[in-house]
């Protein structure tokens, strides 16, 4: 799945060259009220994307697993096939194709699409105590499914998760309640801090300790590398169990 760092990325890309421009075409039939409108913006929340258009109208697209945006120019070959298009909008120089996102729909009002989201991992400021305050509302049971939950805290993916657990040596299935603010807070602002360094092309994604790495050493401490799914969605959680201990183990 798409981390929010990648969305960030894709509406950085997708900004630079639509926004201000007229769409000529756009397609299914589903959003042709965009015909002839400008982009007014392209904006990331979490995972989600939205594009705003004149006219009060929102182009709310959500990647889960496979989806992706990506930009041509006229003519050129696309490098997904078709049957795996969900919108075209076509300008004068450039085309922008929707791929496999499940989620592609015009709105009215974005804010209502993405209220449900906590704080946006990567914006500027953070509102680390609205974290927390959700943190202690939200009723998960482990802090691996802590650290994906959008209601939370919007942007942090698998490999983030993974790799600010380990970071902080602690075991994903760990109760959230197990910890104190000041810890808690350290944790997110880890994989705020991981997931800005890959936004500025720091190359985060080319030194993962843990994500991936299954049965390979850890870079710590040597132990191989294990993997468990996790939560309702068993989502593949990476960790040492060396340096990563569950209390009782830790006894």
């Amino acid at each position: 799945m798409p981390e929010g760092d990648t969305i960030w990325r894709t509406a950085a890309a997708l900004r630079r060259r639509i926004a201000g421009k007229v769409v000529l075409d756009a397609r299914p039939a589903s959003i042709g009220r965009l015909k002839g409108r400008h982009v007014l913006g392209v904006e990331p929340t979490g995972k989600h994307l939205i594009m705003r258009f004149e006219g009060d109208l929102a182009l709310h697209s959500h990647m889960r697993m496979k989806g992706a945006w990506h930009v041509y120019e006229p003519g050129e070959r696309w490098r997904q096939p078709e049957h795996r298009v969900k919108a075209v909008l076509a300008f004068d120089d450039v085309v922008a194709v929707c791929f496999a996102a499940p989620v592609v729909e015009l709105v009215a009002d974005p804010r209502r699409t993405v209220a449900h989201l906590g704080p946006d991992i990567l914006r500027e400021p953070f509102d680390i105590d609205e974290v927390l305050r959700r943190t202690r509302l939200s009723g998960n049971a482990t802090l691996g499914e802590l650290l994906l939950d959008q209601r939370v805290c919007a942007g942090i993916g698998n490999i983030y998760k993974c790799e600010s657990l380990w970071m902080h040596r602690l075991d994903p299935w760990a109760s959230p309640a197990s910890l104190d603010d000041e810890h808690l807070a350290s944790l997110f602002q880890t994989a705020r801090t991981l997931m800005r360094e890959s936004l500025v092309g720091r190359g985060f994604n080319q030194r993962r300790a843990v994500h991936a790495r299954a049965s390979r050493p850890c870079p710590r401490c040597g132990g191989p590398v294990r993997i468990r799914a996790q939560g309702e969605q068993a989502r593949l959680t990476y960790f040492c169990p060396r340096c990563q201990p569950s209390p009782a183990s830790s006894q």
